[in-house]
């Protein structure tokens, strides 16, 4: 079966199923948001010259991530007050 481009799919109908809309979005930038944030997880480990093992890069990229998601007040903490980013994170460790 030779493979088919994605408009004459979607024009045909062949693989919707009703009632489902596709919107086609060709744009060359779409994916720079998710280039600008993963920088700073680029900035962080490029002098770090690499991880013993995947289980080390890993957690080292899981703690990055974290730092940087509290940072930019993307986590959510259910408390009654509003907590600032350094006491989420050591409210991760208690």
């Amino acid at each position: 079966m030779k493979p088919t481009p994605l408009h004459l799919v979607v024009s045909t109908g062949d693989l919707i199923e009703p009632g489902h809309a596709i919107e086609i979005r060709q744009n060359k930038y779409l994916n720079n948001l998710i280039e600008q944030d993963h920088r700073a997880v680029k900035r962080i480990v490029r002098p770090m010259l690499g991880f013993q093992s995947f289980r080390s890069a890993r957690v080292t990229l899981q703690g990055i991530e974290l730092v940087h998601i509290t940072k930019k007040g993307q986590m959510i903490i259910v408390t009654r007050q509003e907590l600032s980013p350094a006491e989420q994170f050591y409210s991760l460790a208690a």
